[in-house]
């Protein structure tokens, strides 16, 4: 039998059973439409955090008083007992940091910000050293940054972000206003470019003002986190981190042997544990889908079984008229595999429409990977194909001479 001849008897046993091949069909489209969705999330997920860890370089050498993530609650705790990174660990740094190209420094709280008649309550305050826009690789849409002078000297100006702009300032040119932040006034020298959002959260609700200035307004209660540019990769990188782990000790008086009461980090730090996350999250969603894929291939193996049964007689005819073995169980398998295909493609369509509508509902970054497409179809194909080569055996042992009798 040809194979074009098998497919299209295979699709006309499916299309005479509508109803029967969509139900069968339910178990293999939601396996492969949970791999694509999980897919493309992660994948956006990925390049999302990736692109945010890589806005301070891939150079930058991160110092804080507890790393970014952390397992259990008992870890939060010990990393909440450390001393606080303060603006002497800054100056430090900033002195005896020979191998560092820029340091700057950090510190961020929620606040209110006021002009005229209008305000925001719930508005990122950032402190940040002259330094920091550059380190952060920030675009200053208009305007400028700060100046070393208004740094060392606590100048009340201030870079705001596109909300503050669109909510607060409003029509007319924003360089010169004066908002109140938290009741302080400041002078707006710059704004900052536009972010977008993020899981539904605006990330362009903030301002920035001199650290100094910060500091003076909301007390040096608080850890700063600090950051210096290696200016190089690789071994740069290694020999920056060890030198700000020797100025760090040092400080902290911290005897040889005795555990870090910090953290510094690296770019690459973040990335290795954020690809663990992911990948273990993938892993778990994959296993829950691969339960999907192997209940929906036991559905089509029942179904192929009770089309066997129905097309006892048809077997026996073909059988009678010199169909041989190999044929009945090539027209089997190619309708469990393209029974099993069409699944697998209705849910790459329906795993990507789902993630793309995340998408637009809570701003959830995804990409679409051309790979796991693929591996979807493969392996839909695959468990279809697997799953029907029993049925598919008794059809073509059945005795035609049986076969025909059965219905008489």
């Amino acid at each position: 039998m040809l194979f074009t001849e098998a497919l299209k008897l295979a699709l006309q046993s499916l299309w005479a059973n509508k109803m029967r091949t969509i139900l069968t069909l339910l178990g293999m489209v939601i396996g492969v439409a949970s791999v694509i969705m999980v897919v493309t999330l992660t994948n956006g997920a990925k390049a999302f955090v990736t692109t945010k860890i890589n806005t301070y370089g891939a150079s930058v050498v991160t110092v804080s008083k507890m790393p970014q993530t952390f397992i259990t609650v008992e870890e939060y705790l010990d990393f909440q007992k450390r001393k606080d990174v303060t603006y002497d660990d800054y100056r430090a740094i900033l002195d005896e940091c020979h191998s560092c190209v820029s340091v700057g420094a950090s510190r961020s709280a929620t606040g209110k910000v006021v002009y005229q008649t209008k305000s925001t309550t719930d508005t990122t305050v950032r402190g940040w050293t002259w330094t920091m826009p550059a380190l952060s690789n920030m675009n200053i849409d208009s305007g400028r940054s700060f100046t070393e002078v208004e740094d060392e000297h606590s100048t009340h100006v201030a870079i705001v972000g596109c909300d503050i702009v669109d909510n607060v300032l409003g029509y007319g040119d924003p360089l010169g206003k004066e908002i109140r932040v938290d009741g302080a006034p400041f002078t707006v020298i710059g704004v900052g470019e536009c972010q977008g959002k993020m899981m539904g959260q605006s990330m362009d609700n903030w301002v920035a003002i001199p650290l100094t200035a910060f500091l003076h307004g909301y007390g040096a209660q608080g850890s700063l986190s600090i950051f210096a540019d290696a200016g190089g990769g690789g071994e740069v990188i290694d020999a920056v981190s060890d030198e700000l782990r020797v100025i760090m000790r040092g400080r902290r008086h911290l005897a040889p042997g005795t555990p870090d009461t910090f953290n510094v980090d690296t770019s690459a730090t973040f990335q290795n544990m954020l690809s663990k996350v992911l990948n273990n999250f993938g892993a778990v969603v994959a296993a829950i889908a691969a339960v999907s894929l192997v209940i929906g291939g036991i559905v089509i193996m029942n179904i192929m079984l009770v089309s066997v049964t129905e097309r006892t007689r048809e077997i026996g005819i073909r059988k009678a008229l010199g169909a041989r073995r190999k044929d009945i169980l090539l027209q089997f398998l190619i309708e469990s595999g393209t029974m099993s295909l069409a699944g697998g493609l209705i849910g790459v369509f329906a795993g990507i429409a789902v993630a793309k509508l995340i998408t637009l509902a809570i701003s959830f970054p995804s990409v679409v990977a051309l790979w796991s497409i693929l591996v979807g179809l493969f392996v839909a194909t695959a468990v279809g194909l697997f799953f029907g080569v029993y049925p598919a055996y008794k059809a073509a042992e059945l005795d035609p001479i049986v076969a025909l009798r059965s219905e008489l």
